[in-house]
């Protein structure tokens, strides 16, 4: 691990209560000091472990929002959504580049600028209402966006909610100078203002030439289509599975069910990927006058059969090492979603003791990290990381 992006949990946490979390897309209600100090003690083990550059999403938020045609563009769109446009002038006219920043992760309430703002046009909005509402999952940095051999994937997320996040990391990655000049976007396609849904945590690369895609809760069949489109036709990949998966918010994404541990070992929730006996292999047929024609192969298999055939002497690890009682707990807590931070080396939530002593008697050695409040938001390690750079092994 070379460098990864991630973002300490923040005010947008302390906007949780327990009438809105349903509607923030939260299980219950964390304790933000608490959950400061478990990620603070995740970014340090990444740092002490790896040497590994940490960006944190926030400062890179500032920087990009010092351009002023950027931090227009960003807090329109936030405001459009709450069809409270007319606020845009008195916000950027009254607010830092760091409020404003905060304003677009954490939400402002009206109470709170006209604390800044005392003519705000406030009109019968109540003093608690929200003009621009938090984004509380922002934490999970996996689901955002997906970079992959062929190009970036910025997501179009399912939720409404969960949009801006997608918008924030493809404003700091097309314009902050660490990263603009290495962008290779895929998807959304040019000209597609309303691009059926993907979501970064069901994208996983298997190897520079194969992709899984979940078919899940969050990403629908007709971007899996596109993507696997638009990478074959960049011609680094040359196959994407699009993986069936329940339509169940605690099987959200594929990387909540599977992930890789090293070249022939993979960890694995079953009873998800083997409940829905589908996988469809896409592979490039022609391109032909700069028409893309690509080849769908439907295979009444899962994932895992599918690459036991690819993968020889392929592992395959399952939750608490298949124990069904407490694989079905720790599923809950994310125990598939373990952060590979090089082959056969993960960090794991503390909490999820018996996956993490089976992954040792396989020879992996397990990093624990607190998880009282991180795992709050039904997420993992993983999904809490994005790696933007790995050396070659």
């Amino acid at each position: 691990m070379r460098a990864v992006l991630m973002h300490r949990p923040g005010k947008e946490i302390d906007r949780l209560t327990p009438y809105n979390k349903e509607y923030l897309l939260f299980e219950d209600v964390p304790y933000l000091e608490a959950m400061q100090k478990e990620h603070d003690f995740f970014t340090d083990l990444i740092k002490q472990t790896t040497g590994a550059t940490v960006y944190r999403l926030h400062e890179l938020l500032i920087q990009v929002l010092s351009n002023r045609e950027i931090l227009e563009k960003l807090m329109h769109s936030a405001l459009v959504k709450s069809r409270l446009t007319h606020f845009q002038e008195y916000i950027l006219d009254r607010l830092s580049t760091a409020e404003c920043a905060t304003a677009l992760t954490a939400g402002v309430k009206v109470h709170e600028l006209k604390r800044k703002i005392p003519n705000l046009p406030a009109g019968e909005l109540m003093d608690s209402a929200f003009v621009i509402p938090p984004s509380p999952n922002l934490y999970f940095q996996r689901d955002p966006m997906a970079i992959t051999p062929g190009g970036i994937i910025f997501s179009s997320m399912k939720m409404e909610g969960r949009q801006r996040e997608a918008d924030i990391l493809r404003a700091i990655f097309e314009n902050h100078p660490d990263f603009k000049d290495h962008v290779n976007p895929i998807y959304p396609i040019n000209g597609n203002d309303n691009p059926p849904s993907i979501e970064g945590g069901d994208i996983i690369v298997l190897s520079k030439k194969a992709i899984a895609i979940g078919n899940s809760e969050r990403t629908d069949e007709k971007a899996i289509y596109q993507v696997a489109k638009a990478l074959l036709a960049e011609g680094t990949v040359e196959r994407v599975y699009e993986v069936h998966l329940p339509k169940k918010r605690n099987y959200m994404h594929l990387d909540t069910v599977f992930t890789i541990l090293d070249e022939n070992l993979v960890l694995t929730y079953p009873d998800a990927l083997n409940a829905v006996l589908q996988t469809s292999l896409y592979t490039l047929k022609e391109i032909k006058d700069e028409k893309v024609n690509i080849k769908r192969q439907v295979l009444n298999e899962s994932l895992l059969t599918v690459l036991e055939k690819e993968i020889p002497h392929l592992e395959i690890l399952s939750t608490a090492d298949g124990n069904p009682d407490y694989s079905m707990r720790e599923q809950w807590f994310d125990g598939a979603n373990v952060f590979a931070i090089g082959p056969r080396r993960v960090i794991s939530y503390n909490r999820n003791k018996h996956t993490n002593n089976a992954l040792r008697n396989m020879g992996v050695e397990v990093l624990e990290i607190p998880s009282s409040e991180l795992s709050r938001g039904l997420g993992g390690p993983r999904c809490m990381t994005m790696p933007i750079s790995r050396a070659k092994i």
